[in-house]
């Protein structure tokens, strides 16, 4: 496992810096990798997907595991280093997809679905902040055959995942994943954690699905999210005012109560009340 002063090292001897841009701040606290790992529960030879491998810190720790990694890479600077780190690796534990991990809000890239085949996986990743949400969202609610993610997120980000109603942080991410999967808390991790160290506290959180997949096709899904959109973009109105007072409320609803008070449940029950 790499160690802060190889990770600097790594960079120098290239003259790069981070880049603010593609949210490159590594994750090189020893402790903290073991527990995302560890929380993962990697059975020997299991197909793992990362995003954003920047030095190859977590990618070699995965490796040491046994898992079998696709790991996914914007910069090409850090593509340079995950080939040279993972030589050895490269074709049999390790593939490197050079590009972005989506294609748009609602789809991976398509080097990223390439890859994967359909096969089943696990995502473990410290995400680039601009990644994380609609990653997270994605394969959730799209990909069935991702038997758990395991990343490491902005506190905020962490916090918006596992609110609950009637919360500041409760909106259409909360929904979304606390729909399909099982969200909790592994570990608080400090700045002085990563380096460059953020501005931010991070939080790693384990995303677990459930059996039960609430909507059988992606039309159903879409309009869910639109739905979504439509209410929590007036959270502070009566949901009178922003879906209209007549035609069928759900026991327990009614047009006075405003979006951010209703349970995932409840959410989804007058969905379908007003499709």
């Amino acid at each position: 496992m790499q160690s802060l002063s190889e990770i600097k090292a790594l960079l120098d001897a290239r003259g790069i810096r981070p880049k603010h841009r593609f949210g490159q701040n590594f994750l090189h606290d020893h402790n903290q990798l073991k527990k995302l790992v560890d929380a993962a529960a990697i059975t020997p030879g299991e197909l793992v997907v990362e995003i954003g491998p920047g030095t190859g810190t977590l990618t070699e720790t995965l490796v040491a595991a046994g898992a079998r990694v696709i790991a996914c890479e914007i910069d090409i600077d850090m593509q340079a280093i995950v080939r040279e780190r993972l030589a050895e690796h490269m074709g049999d534990r390790v593939q490197l997809v050079a590009g972005d991990c989506l294609d748009g809000k609602r789809s991976l890239g398509r080097e990223l679905l390439d890859a994967l085949g359909g096969r089943p996986f696990a995502l473990i990743a410290n995400l680039p902040y601009n990644a994380a949400s609609p990653l997270m969202a994605i394969l959730a609610s799209r990909h069935p055959e991702c038997r758990g993610q395991y990343v490491t997120v902005q506190k905020e980000v962490g916090d918006r995942i596992r609110a609950t109603p009637n919360t500041r942080e409760y909106g259409p991410l909360t929904v979304i994943l606390q729909l399909f999967a099982t969200v909790r808390e592994i570990a608080v991790v400090k700045p002085g954690s990563f380096w460059p160290a953020p501005d931010v506290t991070s939080s790693m959180i384990a995303i677990e699905p459930h059996h039960e997949r609430p909507f059988a096709y992606a039309e159903e899904l879409n309009a869910f999210e639109a739905f979504l959109h439509t209410i929590f973009s007036k959270r502070r109105k009566q949901l009178g005012a922003i879906l209209g007072r007549g035609g069928t409320w759900p026991e327990g609803i009614d047009p006075t109560m405003r979006p951010e008070v209703l349970t995932v449940a409840q959410i989804v029950e007058l969905r379908h009340a007003r499709a």
